[in-house]
């Protein structure tokens, strides 16, 4: 089968197109025949080796977290799925890649694709929609009337976090640029700050929580709008110690991620606010509530631009760039 695998760490021609065998499935996996995989910016980064002290990478390696299809063949243990449903999976940090013909996935990582959805759509959800739902429903327990900052509302994570956060009950402020403002508040946005006009951290006050999104001294600075016992979630870093053992790293990268989380951690105590990094996990479970809320329309997939898989390469370039608006998604075969 044919897959865009990443053959070492840097170098411009590490990324490249192959043909490989195709997975075979264990006992509690299901083989999915891949219609749509959505890109997200930590497809960009493994390739530089950002998370390599992270992530469990044996190169050569499928690239690729997100995915839809159907399901082709299941393991001897599978009891949730069938072959012929059509499904949807985050594949992040499990070791499998989504950028090919087919992907063999954990039977705990995938969910039936919401109906009211297409498979491009649907390709689209999975990482963003973890990833806002551990932040804001399981981390922070986002209560009706509190108000939540997410910053970078128009992008990938941005527009699906603002969306969840309203059907929670929260009030929503976040940054864009002038010509993404009114996609911002068509998605529930309460407060918009248009960050080439202002600065968010003398426009807001009294947050209870805030999502780091945004790389450079964005975080810091959010720490001036929050108020007593609020909670301060980052996707961007960095990673803490309480990070490094759920991971079962050793003392010595315990130690170092002790190190580089100190600065932000003595922030937040002085502004009685709790910091945590979030490092997203696949979860089926949690991925089908969230194709309950897709299907009941209370949020809508957000998608910028839609690839061939034969560009895919350049998917990923376009998606580099950080100007989409949403979701960038590679459609693997005609559907």
């Amino acid at each position: 089968m044919k897959a865009l695998i990443l053959k070492r760490y840097g170098g411009a021609d590490a990324v490249v197109f192959a043909d490989i065998p195709r997975p075979t499935v264990k006992p509690d996996e299901i083989l999915v025949q891949v219609y749509a995989a959505g890109l997200n910016p930590i497809d960009n980064m493994i390739p530089k080796g950002s998370f390599k002290p992270i992530l469990k990478f044996q190169l050569p390696a499928t690239l690729g977290s997100d995915l839809s299809g159907v399901v082709a063949e299941v393991g001897s243990r599978v009891t949730r799925f069938k072959v012929g449903d059509a499904v949807f999976a985050s594949v992040f940090d499990l070791g499998v890649g989504s950028l090919a013909e087919f992907a063999a996935v954990p039977e705990h990582a995938a969910a039936l694709k919401p109906v009211n959805l297409d498979f491009v759509q649907a390709a689209s959800i999975p990482m963003v929609g973890l990833t806002s739902w551990q932040a804001l429903h399981e981390r922070a327990q986002l209560k009706p009337g509190q108000k939540v900052f997410i910053p970078a509302g128009a992008g990938g994570v941005g527009t699906f976090a603002i969306q969840l956060a309203k059907h929670l009950g929260a009030k929503v402020a976040t940054t864009t640029s002038t010509s993404n403002v009114d996609l911002v508040r068509s998605l529930g946005a309460d407060e918009v700050v248009d960050y080439k006009r202002q600065k968010f951290e003398e426009e807001l006050r009294g947050y209870d929580v805030v999502l780091g999104t945004i790389r450079g001294d964005a975080l810091e600075k959010s720490l001036r709008i929050v108020k007593p016992a609020s909670s301060v979630i980052s996707l961007i870093g960095p990673p803490d110690a309480a990070f490094a053992r759920t991971r079962g790293m050793n003392f010595l990268m315990t130690f170092v991620f002790g190190l580089l989380s100190r600065k932000i951690l003595r922030l937040a105590k002085k502004h009685e606010a709790s910091y945590a990094f979030l490092f997203v996990r696949a979860d089926g479970h949690q991925l089908a509530k969230i194709g309950e809320l897709l299907d009941a329309s209370h949020i809508r997939p957000v998608i910028d631009q839609v690839f061939p898989f034969a560009l895919a390469k350049e998917a990923l370039a376009y998606l580099e760039m950080g100007r989409a608006k949403g979701k960038v998604v590679v459609r693997m075969t005609k559907i």
